[in-house]
């Protein structure tokens, strides 16, 4: 943990830690490329595009770490995410999220200076593209292989060959090719239940695949989440990948088995403001405003919000203290219980950190991060001194 002294040094004050006033986002840049350089290996490795999902990080910085790895092709989840990395010299981006009409105007300005790529549904959204888009677009048809979401369902090969229709006679939109994401695996718990669902989406893919390959060549298949594309080694039929969370990992990969707590990369540093001593617990400046309200619920014993680390000097941190977790939340409170050799070693005004349910949102909600030099790391939402 971080003690935050009434009065600091010429020493204290150079270490950004000690200097916290509110809850920050930390992020260990070396356990980040870590990531970004495994993932991009088992691409290479297994001869796929990389696409990845970069609704995780916002970052253009942490964008740069990917392109050093040979990312060209990035996969975002609004224009407005879009534009931010088109303006960060991005350009061939997929939106992989069902278009939203009314930003036609956007989409247009977006497609007329990248490679854009957009996904669809439905005939309808087509129908409606083809009358609004002016500049050339890639298509994605969005799949549903069993994870129950959004996409049209595998075997629906009627809705499929209207919208095949529609492009093929289309001047400005072309088809990609057929994207899914398993989301589903997020609620396996084992590898091989990630394994066991990866395999049987790739057996539908390919499938759709080889129905539809000899009427377009250039087709690929586009498959992306993180848990499956950590664990499996088996891509057969999959051109392209898109996982996104894999850069920071998070409590929940680890409680799959897509990842260890090692690899997790960003923790919130949030800061003590109240003890009870009667019940072990320990009161954080750290709520749903911040970790969000994702919960793990593991086989034994209550939900969790977040584990708990102790933050060193350098802006890294320990592993998970033992049997110390954020068991409950609200607005801008987390709840700690602990066991009383923690409970008795931290005092108010102490910072602790949190890994994350789900970095995804923690990171979206905090809106940027601290380096561990104590830099602020670029955020899409512009925050400059998170924490400060």
């Amino acid at each position: 943990m971080r003690k935050h002294p009434a009065q600091n040094t010429n020493q204290e004050t150079s270490n950004i830690l000690l200097r916290l006033k509110r809850p920050a986002l930390l992020l260990d840049e070396s356990k980040c490329r870590k990531n970004i350089a495994f993932m991009a290996s088992k691409a290479q490795r297994h001869n796929l595009i990389l696409r990845p999902h970069f609704k995780t990080h916002q970052s253009a910085v942490i964008g740069e770490w990917m392109r050093k790895e040979g990312t060209e092709k990035i996969t975002v989840s609004s224009v407005t995410m879009g534009r931010y990395f088109a303006d960060s010299g991005w350009d061939d981006i997929c939106i992989a999220f069902p278009f939203n009409i009314p930003e036609m105007n956007e989409a247009n300005e977006l497609a007329g200076r990248i490679t854009l790529h957009l996904t669809v549904c439905s005939a309808r959204t087509l129908e409606l593209l083809e009358q609004g888009i002016q500049h050339k677009a890639g298509i994605y048809i969005k799949t549903d292989t069993g994870y129950g979401r959004t996409g049209i369902d595998h075997e629906d090969t009627k809705e499929i060959g209207s919208m095949l229709r529609i492009l093929e006679k289309s001047s400005n939109l072309r088809f990609s090719g057929f994207m899914v994401h398993n989301g589903h695996t997020y609620r396996c718990r084992n590898r091989s239940d990630i394994e066991r669902l990866h395999t049987d989406s790739n057996r539908k893919l390919v499938k759709l695949k080889e129905k539809y390959i000899n009427y377009h060549p250039d087709m690929i298949i586009s498959t992306g989440d993180t848990p499956s594309c950590s664990v499996s080694e088996n891509f057969e039929g999959v051109d392209e990948i898109r996982p996104g969370n894999y850069v920071f990992y998070d409590l929940a990969q680890c409680h799959i088995g897509s990842c260890s707590p090692e690899n997790v990369a960003i923790a919130l540093a949030a800061p003590v403001v109240a003890k009870h001593s009667r019940r072990n617990e320990i009161v954080v400046y750290g709520g749903a405003v911040h970790l969000s309200k994702e919960e793990l619920v593991p086989e034994e014993g209550p939900g969790i919000y977040g584990n708990v680390v102790e933050i060193c000097s350098d802006g890294t941190w320990s592993d998970p203290v033992p049997h110390a977790a954020v068991t409950r939340i609200s607005q801008e409170h987390g709840i700690i219980k602990c066991e009383e050799g923690f409970f008795r070693r931290i005092s108010v005004g102490d910072f602790v950190g949190i890994l994350p349910v789900h970095s995804c949102l923690t990171a979206d909600l905090m809106g940027g991060y601290l380096s561990a030099g104590g830099e602020p790391v670029d955020h899409l939402s512009g925050q400059k001194l998170p924490g400060m």
